[in-house]
């Protein structure tokens, strides 16, 4: 039986039924998907969990730890729910980064 990890990151031009991938090394299974807002995000991880029975979720940086605790309260309390989050510099090179990014 493998690790079940589904990680999921926000991006404003995101089509959730695309951009996805799944790794699989025999022990690890890493699904990855991203989303355009959190209602997908909440969407996906009920999805993935109800089909694949996962352990864990990893959020990108970009989650607030109300969206975190969104997450976690509809997947029962049953998945381990993460964010990838580094100390405070690289949290403002992250956050820079995504404005960058994502504003037009």
């Amino acid at each position: 039986m493998s690790f079940k990890v589904l990680f999921i990151g926000h991006a404003p031009d995101a089509d959730k039924s695309i951009h996805r991938s799944i790794i699989d090394t025999g022990l690890y299974k890493l699904y990855s998907v991203i989303v355009r807002n959190q209602d997908e995000a909440i969407e996906v991880s009920k999805e993935i969990h109800e089909k694949e029975n996962i352990d864990a979720v990893i959020l990108c940086p970009g989650f607030t730890h109300i969206e975190v605790a969104e997450i976690y309260h509809n997947l029962d309390g049953e998945v381990s729910v993460n964010v990838a989050r580094g100390d405070g510099p690289s949290s403002r090179i992250s956050k820079l980064a995504r404005e960058r990014s994502y504003t037009k």
